[in-house]
């Protein structure tokens, strides 16, 4: 981060880019949820349209134009219908979130895209694309793609993207699954980046899907764990079918699943392929959503994988560069009647506020989605229904997703991007018949039901697409979550959190800097004492679906604006204190600044 930005506490300057709209009674209606209503079956009834939103779709209107090219030629290939991803990340340390977007491209490289089903709109350009965000330059949310400048427009059969700095040298890197040959960027800090795949020997020729990048050794590099799919190729595409007796995409129950893959970091810019002596190669599954965390309260971080229409995997870390597969025994393998799901994407948080971490898992339409509630020890159950998370979700086909904050109140909130994968049957005679609503949830903070807010956050949600990927973080550093959405054969959508602007809450946003070891702190916890409560969250930019969030860690503080104490458990097992951050800023906190404190346990 540019030095220059900062005060000599080490804030980030802070400006108010949010909007202030409308009436502010019936505005904090439509933040407490008292607005609006709930249609049966999980349907929605998009109420007050016209009024403000809790959410505003501004992509366009900022210069974040670009639409998915699926590559779609009539034959239904399986992965048409699954990407593609989004990264949020700070790329040049200008203290402001750039986004990367994933592409695809005709699976047959013979075939002109202008002859797809659906050719690309006019201005189209092939490959992925990397937006500049100039808002720390003109005070204004604004992107501009300079994808060609940074060398990273690489066009193949994109999936997903994961983000971390593997030589710790304060710029963050790039790892580009596809279906075909994966990419690793390194971030040569001026903007630029090189393909440094090959030096590096993390190529996997397989179909990739989530990444992530996590320090499962403690030794202050980041590793490279690589989920994979199946076994299909276009050349053994197999014919599958709708009840209807039409053609439509397979499931995955029609391949054979390969297995993921983890990479250890030696230190000099290459990685050595440890996935069968670190056990990883014990269970295989068709791997989708990944995320790393300690699920077992160790101190050392697990990997939880959510495998499409098979047993989820948790691999608990051994702590002697092992893992062994625990998702039965966990409960987080299957659902609570003992069934495998179609898992797609997940997120890790402790939306509870109890200190551990829970594991919220989106599946198929009709199976509706998981929230495996953590006892603290690494034991789960199944408590979607309970929570009214099971029914409401049964009618959609869950893909990204992220625990959220969105109204600063301290309680995580849920996000879901839809779309189907098969035909839907109420979309019959429908060119692309996969289109749903996403979805918002509202942690009331109560120990009991979430609150379905989709009917009344706002006209984007009344959006019925084929949403995949979601990245999350502060776009416009305003102190409140947006979301970036990349549709499937679609534009991309950016979703401005408006909900600053409808509230009194207060906030905090930490950037954690630890030197020469995990220069982000990836995998760090950070615990935020207010009066009468902690919040504990992880610095992270796994999870989700294909996708890659900003590593920056967000604390909604509620209506007090006090902070006794931020305390960080950093990777390596120590802990530090600082008692004098204010509230409603964006700050650095570096590792050896702090009061030293004894870890428990």
């Amino acid at each position: 981060m540019n030095e220059k930005k900062r005060d000599s506490a080490g804030l980030l300057p802070r400006k108010d880019y949010s909007r202030i709209f409308g009436r502010r009674g019936f505005l904090k209606l439509l933040s407490l949820g008292l607005a609006g209503r709930i249609g049966l079956h999980g349907t929605t009834a998009f109420a007050n349209a016209s009024s403000i939103a809790l959410f505003r779709e501004v992509a366009e209107e900022v210069g974040l134009t670009f639409h998915h090219f699926a590559g779609t030629s009539g034959q239904y290939y399986m992965p048409e219908i699954m990407g593609a991803g989004v990264a949020l990340f700070d790329y040049d340390n200008d203290g402001d979130l750039d986004v990367y977007m994933v592409q695809g491209t005709m699976l047959d490289p013979a075939q002109d895209p202008r002859n797809a089903k659906f050719p690309p709109p006019r201005g189209w350009k092939p490959g992925n694309r990397l937006f500049r965000n100039l808002l720390s330059e003109t005070g204004k949310l604004e992107f501009v793609d300079v994808t060609e400048k940074a060398g990273i427009g690489h066009v193949g059969y994109g999936m997903g993207v994961a983000v971390g700095d593997y030589d710790n040298d304060g710029f963050q890197d790039l790892y580009v699954t596809n279906f075909g040959q994966n990419v690793l960027y390194h971030n040569n800090g001026d903007g630029t980046f090189t393909d440094v795949t090959i030096k590096a020997g993390v190529d996997d020729p397989r179909w990739s899907t989530s990444a992530a990048w996590v320090d499962y050794d403690h030794d202050g590099r980041l590793d490279l764990f690589v989920a994979n799919y199946l076994d299909f190729t276009v050349k053994g595409n197999k014919q599958c079918y709708a009840s209807t007796g039409e053609r439509d995409y397979c499931t995955p129950k029609m391949y054979q699943p390969v297995p993921a893959r983890l990479f250890h970091n030696r230190g000099d810019g290459t990685f050595e392929d440890v996935t069968e002596e670190a056990g990883i190669g014990a269970a295989i599954g068709p791997g989708l959503g990944v995320v790393c965390a300690d699920f077992d309260g160790d101190g050392w971080p697990d990997i939880y994988v959510a495998n499409d229409g098979a047993a989820a995997h948790l691999w608990i870390n051994q702590r002697n560069g092992t893992f062994k597969e625990r998702g039965l025994l966990s409960g987080t393998a299957y659902n609570v009647e003992g069934a495998p799901q179609a898992g797609m994407g997940v997120a890790v948080g402790d939306f509870d506020n109890d200190g551990d971490e829970d594991i919220f898992k989106t599946n198929l339409t009709h199976e509706g989605s998981n929230l495996y509630i953590n006892d603290g020890h690494g034991n789960f159950y199944d408590a979607s229904a309970e929570f009214g998370l099971l029914q409401s979700t049964f009618p959609y086909t869950g893909f990204g997703t992220e625990w959220f904050d969105y109204d600063n109140d301290g309680h995580l909130d849920l996000f879901i991007a839809n779309g189907a994968v098969n035909r839907m049957e109420s979309l019959r005679g429908s060119p692309y018949p996969f289109n749903q609503n996403n979805q918002l949830f509202r942690n009331q903070g109560d120990g009991k039901k979430f609150r379905e807010m989709t009917a009344v956050a706002g006209p984007a949600f009344a959006l019925s697409e084929v949403s995949r990927g979601a990245a999350f973080g502060d776009i416009n550093n305003d102190g409140a979550i947006d979301i970036v959405v990349a549709n499937n054969n679609g534009p991309a959508r950016l979703l401005l959190n408006q909900a600053r602007s409808l509230n009194h809450n207060h906030w905090l946003v930490v950037r954690l800097e630890a030197t020469n070891r995990n220069r982000f702190a990836i995998g760090a916890k950070i615990e935020v004492r207010q009066p009468g409560r902690k919040l504990l969250r992880r610095a992270h930019t796994d999870g989700s679906y294909l996708s890659a969030n900003d590593v920056r860690v967000h604390f909604g503080l509620g209506e007090d604006a006090r902070i006794e104490e931020v305390i960080v458990y950093w990777p390596d097992r120590s802990t530090e204190a600082w008692d004098r951050i204010q509230a409603d800023r964006i700050v650095t906190i570096r590792r050896g600044t702090g009061r030293s404190i004894r870890r428990e346990g």
